[in-house]
């Protein structure tokens, strides 16, 4: 009741006025509310990948209602499908009363190239991350800050995240330096042994990854739904306590939170 119930949907704001939108959760029917009232020329939104949960809401973003709105939506590539036949598979009957294709905005579909590129005055990299079917993390720089988004990620199956080299563990490149890392923290350390190979982090790995890292502060992501909200509490406690910093450095994400970076 106090973290929220939407699925994974986050607003970035650059000085510039630019907005890159990460993934299209149930969170992003409200966030589409309040952008209608913007009339922004462009938008664009980065999957991560395209499980469900990450990509539910897009149907209900009201922009793409609108004539006036040019949406670029990247993604991870597929060799087997394109990434507008992946994406508008949820969008058509029968899972979707109209096809994606018949709103009304303009809509162009990219595959997130793996390394450098720029959405105006953003450098974003990407690179594919541990995490079952075409994953991505990625690492906005802009304003002299960074931005590193790591959900649904899996830092290493058969090896230790302490001893492993950095170039052996997923979606390192991508954290490292960066001022705030938002990082999957489903399972607890207790949990994780029977779910290895789900995709998801524990605890323990997370600590780790934020230490070798060199972090500035970390949001712990994509909450399990079964967690109670004082269980959450207490997620973020322990990780500071395994990280070894102080708790505003470990913050456990909400729904509707805002945080200058």
């Amino acid at each position: 009741m106090r973290y929220g119930g939407n699925t994974s949907c986050i607003e970035v704001r650059l000085a510039d006025g630019g907005l890159v939108i990460l993934d299209a959760g149930t969170g992003i029917r409200a966030l589409g509310l309040e952008l209608l009232r913007e009339h922004l020329s462009r938008i664009d939104l980065l999957l991560s990948h395209l499980h469900v949960d990450h990509l539910e809401g897009l149907g209900f973003f009201p922009p793409l209602w609108s004539p006036h709105t040019e949406m670029h939506i990247w993604g991870p590539s597929s060799p087997i499908r394109s990434l507008a036949e992946r994406v508008e598979t949820y969008f058509s009957p029968p899972l979707f009363p109209v096809h994606l294709s018949e709103m009304a905005a303009r809509v162009e579909y990219h595959d997130a190239p793996e390394g450098e590129w720029f959405l105006g005055s953003a450098r974003v990299y990407s690179q594919p991350i541990l995490h079952p079917g075409p994953t991505v993390g990625y690492r906005i720089e802009a304003d002299g800050r960074t931005l590193a988004y790591l959900t649904d990620h899996e830092p290493a199956l058969a090896s230790d995240v302490r001893e492993a080299p950095p170039t052996w563990i997923s979606g390192f490149s991508i954290a490292e330096g960066a001022d705030l890392l938002v990082h999957d923290c489903q399972y607890t350390d207790e949990e994780y042994p029977e779910r290895t190979g789900w995709g998801h982090s524990s605890l323990g790995q997370v600590a780790v990854l934020a230490e070798r890292a060199g972090i500035g502060r970390l949001l712990l992501f994509h909450h399990d739904p079964m967690r109670t909200d004082e269980q959450l509490d207490e997620f973020g406690d322990q990780l500071s306590r395994l990280w070894g910093v102080d708790g505003d450095r470990c913050v456990v994400a909400r729904e509707g939170m805002l945080i200058a970076v």
